[in-house]
């Protein structure tokens, strides 16, 4: 049996298109997937469908098919995304509307739902990870609770000879693991096989990253044509194991130190990595380059699925207020400092001293603090303040105080750019499996 060629097309929602395209024309894939979801996104997407009821999937979803279905129907590549965020069923229309522009004859679409879990969370006041706080302690403020579905919530939609296959909340891993389970026939409770295929997805989830795009520095880790950066593949073997590797004459590259940086990111304990489907054990895991850009992985297990599901819930926790304003040329450490300590003598009398706030110079102490940054005198710095406030109107003063430095302030300040941002925070909580009831829906376009 040939391998089983599966790329990354996507690692977060705003990633690049152009490495995508160039694996449905060239990676003779049987899958290309999209992982476009962080924690706090399906949070930002409900907002965003709270004010357009069509809306709530991934702003990208529709110039990224445009970009990719021409070639993947032609060659039979199945997309699976997770661009469905908070509004799986709204993406999948958008899909067939893709489709129709380009002139597609037929397409499938299915359409997964059931991650979103907020009634049920609403109803059960379920405490929180890491926090002594329970779910009813964010009365009015929580706006979404998403379930991490699993492998096996995707494989009734594959079965169904889909060619795109449209994902609210999935484990990102699952994105891959479902497929690998399609094709190859693998139990759900064969849990070596599975911690295998979990070991392919983490390899491959970010994208960009295990080929290099994360580890550049210039001397120590040179990362040839970063911007023509090859997005990975991985080429699997029905007992799990896997080659991952990229398109010939794309830039990055693709070898044991960017294969172990992204097997170890995001892991806490490389044993037990939960995940709805197996609790997946790395601590075996083998990489060997066996030629130009492969590296081949094998070694991954196993061990019995937990018994509940991890959710993220989303809640409005106040708004950011920012200002900045730049100070150039002899002495603009100095006046920037001066503007520092203006600006708390003015939230001290706007009686914020209680506000979480930042106070800091950018190219000088933003980074590691005044005690790594103390020593830099830059020819040129800027003055950034941002606070944490209970309302938009408090934050916008924010930048008003730093505008107001333009005449209030030290010498020669210029270039102030104020923002204001609602802050959407991100919780945990586990639900037992019986309350998530994952469902498919299937759309055509049939000729």
């Amino acid at each position: 049996m040939r391998p089983f060629r599966i790329g990354a097309g996507a690692g977060y929602s705003g990633d690049r298109i152009d490495p995508a395209q160039a694996l449905a024309e060239r990676g003779a894939l049987d899958v290309l997937v999209f992982e476009c979801l962080a924690e706090r996104t399906i949070a930002l997407a409900q907002l965003r469908r709270s004010h357009d009821p069509r809306h709530g999937y991934d702003p990208l979803l529709e110039e990224r098919l445009r970009a990719v279905l021409p070639a993947c129907v032609r060659q039979g590549v199945t997309v699976i995304s997770n661009m469905g965020a908070a509004h799986p069923e709204a993406a999948g229309a958008a899909v067939l509307k893709v489709a129709r522009e380009l002139g597609l004859p037929r397409l499938r679409v299915a359409v997964v739902t059931g991650d979103d879990v907020l009634p049920w969370i609403a109803a059960n006041d379920v405490p929180l990870m890491d926090s002594p706080q329970r779910v009813s302690d964010f009365g009015d403020r929580l706006i979404s609770a998403n379930a991490y579905l699993g492998a096996d919530a995707l494989l009734p939609a594959l079965a169904s000879g889909a060619d795109v296959v449209i994902t609210g909340r999935v484990a990102d891993p699952a994105l891959f693991l479902a497929p690998l389970m399609q094709h190859f026939g693998w139990r759900a409770d064969d849990w070596p096989r599975l911690g295998f295929g979990v070991l392919v997805g983490h390899l491959l989830e970010c994208a960009g990253q295990v080929s290099g795009g994360y580890i550049a520095d210039p001397g120590h880790f040179d990362v040839p044509g970063l911007h023509d950066l090859g997005f990975p593949l991985a080429e699997v073997k029905p007992d799990g194991s896997a080659v991952i590797t990229k398109l010939d004459g794309t830039g990055g590259r693709v070898d044991r130190l960017t294969c172990t940086a992204q097997l170890l990111y995001e892991i806490e304990d490389p044993a037990r990595y939960l995940q709805p489907d197996v609790v997946a054990d790395f601590s075996g895991v083998q990489l060997r380059e066996v030629g130009k850009d492969r590296v081949e992985v094998r070694g991954a297990s196993g061990t019995p699925r937990p018994s509940h599901l991890k959710a993220t819930l989303g809640y409005r926790d106040g708004f950011i207020g920012e200002g900045q304003i730049s100070y150039a040329g002899p002495g603009a450490v100095a006046r920037g400092q001066l503007a520092l300590e203006l600006l708390q003598h003015r939230i001290d009398r706007l009686g914020w001293r209680t506000h979480e706030h930042r106070a800091e110079l950018i190219g000088v102490n933003a980074m590691h603090g005044a005690a790594l940054g103390g020593d830099r005198t830059p020819y040129e710095v800027r003055v950034r303040l941002a606070v944490r406030c209970t309302s938009r109107a408090q934050a916008e003063r924010v930048g008003q105080e730093v505008e107001a430095l333009y005449l209030n302030g030290p010498a020669a300040g210029g270039g102030v750019t104020q923002s204001v941002r609602e802050v959407i925070a991100a919780a945990s909580a586990l639900v037992p499996r019986a309350a998530v009831r994952p469902a498919v829906q299937l759309h055509e376009i049939t000729p």
